[in-house]
């Protein structure tokens, strides 16, 4: 079913609005500014989202679709096991250099921002790194099941260590731009891994 002008509309704004959040923050969202930068008026942003909260929410949501794209489906299309684990945090470290975010990782820097505070916005953000976290460790245990990674391996704590490396990378390389740091995560990564596989894995 094909989407209408108004959902093409509000499609736009968000994806102006997760742009804008990871430069300028969630909180720094405003309807205002997003009509500066989309040409709408404040007005026609009012009829899509009645309230700055609202506006921040649905970012969220919308920012969720886009790494689901960018980085969660990319990586479980791989072999399942340890290829698709290490599919998984190479699309992550890709899309923050390919700047699909302009800040660098949407999720990394929302819960910079929101992780002292309480309320919708902030447990929005919490579940996303939740469901994240619960991704990689899924696929850990896949590979362990697979034989291809130590039996005695705690899967959370793998799955802990992986997102640890993959957002240093995003936050060295959005603080200071140098690749370097992109190729020490991703070494970091393999390293980790590496360190749990058994013979099965050739």
């Amino acid at each position: 079913m094909s989407e209408t002008k108004g959902e093409r509309t509000r499609a736009a704004i968000l994806a102006e609005a997760t742009a804008l959040a990871t430069v300028e923050g969630l909180e720094g969202l405003s309807l205002g500014q997003l009509a500066k930068t989309t040409g709408l008026s404040k007005a026609g942003l009012y009829a899509h989202f009645g309230s700055k909260e609202e506006l921040q929410l649905a970012t969220i949501d919308a920012a969720r679709e886009i790494f689901l794209v960018e980085v969660v489906q990319p990586g479980l299309a791989a072999p399942r096991g340890v290829r698709r684990l290490e599919a998984l945090c190479e699309a992550f470290i890709s899309h923050v250099e390919r700047e699909v975010f302009p800040g660098g990782c949407f999720f990394s820097a929302a819960a910079a921002e929101f992780g002292t505070r309480r309320g919708t916005v902030r447990d929005k953000v919490a579940s996303n790194q939740v469901d994240w976290l619960e991704v990689l460790e899924r696929v850990a245990r896949e590979a362990q099941e697979l034989g291809e990674l130590n039996a005695e391996l705690d899967a959370a704590q793998l799955a802990f260590d992986l997102n640890s490396f993959v957002v240093a990378a995003n936050n060295g390389y959005i603080l200071h731009g140098d690749p370097e740091v992109l190729v020490r995560g991703r070494r970091a990564v393999r390293a980790r891994i590496d360190a749990e596989r058994t013979a099965a894995v050739t």
